[in-house]
């Protein structure tokens, strides 16, 4: 929360926290998934309630989908879901047609990939269907659910991404929040289970970040 608190006060353009255990499978009022608490959730409602921002966007590109912070969120129209995530695989969630509930209708955008999608998949997605919808939302603040497990070298996946893609991904993400919220990016570790692969994405990542003035 302290690291929240840095971005939104505009101390930095960005940040990333370092952080285990993931969060992204922990419901409301259950552990799930090696997840005990979840983070992203706590850090959306923290940001609404303490620094008034109020549409929040996170994006997920875990291999896993996170079936708790959709739940948590799927009737709220303030906060906008985006998933991109191996289908099926566990938790079994995560169907295109999950898209919210109630006045949340339309606020959850699930992209479920086949096994063997690589950087090419995943960018056709983003360039038709993330990034669009990005653009529509116009987010206060962006929150990355930032699981490396979709690396091809990851064992706990099917997912073919390299180090370097996440690096462009986060490119994009950075582009649309530069855009809409004064470039704020709160990114949070979640999934990642080949050490050495895990190492260089995060510092892909952070390299990315840190082409801003300033990184937490």
């Amino acid at each position: 929360l302290n690291l929240a608190d840095e971005v939104a006060r505009g101390h930095a353009d960005n940040g990333f926290a370092l952080v285990r255990p993931p969060g992204h499978h922990a419901e409301h009022n259950a552990a799930l998934g090696f997840c005990l608490f979840n983070n992203i959730a706590i850090a959306a409602r923290y940001l609404q309630n303490q620094h008034d921002l109020e549409k929040i966007l996170i994006v997920d590109w875990d291999v896993h989908h996170g079936n708790g912070t959709q739940h948590l969120f799927e009737e709220d129209p303030s906060v906008f879901y985006v998933s991109t995530h191996q289908y099926p695989h566990y938790p079994g969630t995560g169907s295109y047609s999950e898209t919210g509930s109630g006045a949340g209708k339309g606020a959850t955008l699930n992209c479920p990939m086949k096994a063997g999608a690589n950087n090419e998949t995943y960018t056709e997605v983003f360039t038709k269907k993330i990034l669009p919808a990005v653009e529509l939302f116009k987010p206060d603040i962006i929150l990355i659910s930032a699981g490396f497990d979709a690396h091809q070298a990851d064992p706990l996946g099917g997912i073919n991404l390299t180090t370097e893609y996440y690096s462009w991904m986060t490119q994009r993400l950075m582009e649309c929040a530069d855009r809409h919220c004064s470039g704020r990016i709160l990114s949070i570790l979640e999934g990642g289970y080949d050490l050495d692969a895990l190492a260089l994405s995060v510092a892909s990542h952070i390299k990315t970040l840190k082409h801003c003035n300033d990184v937490a």
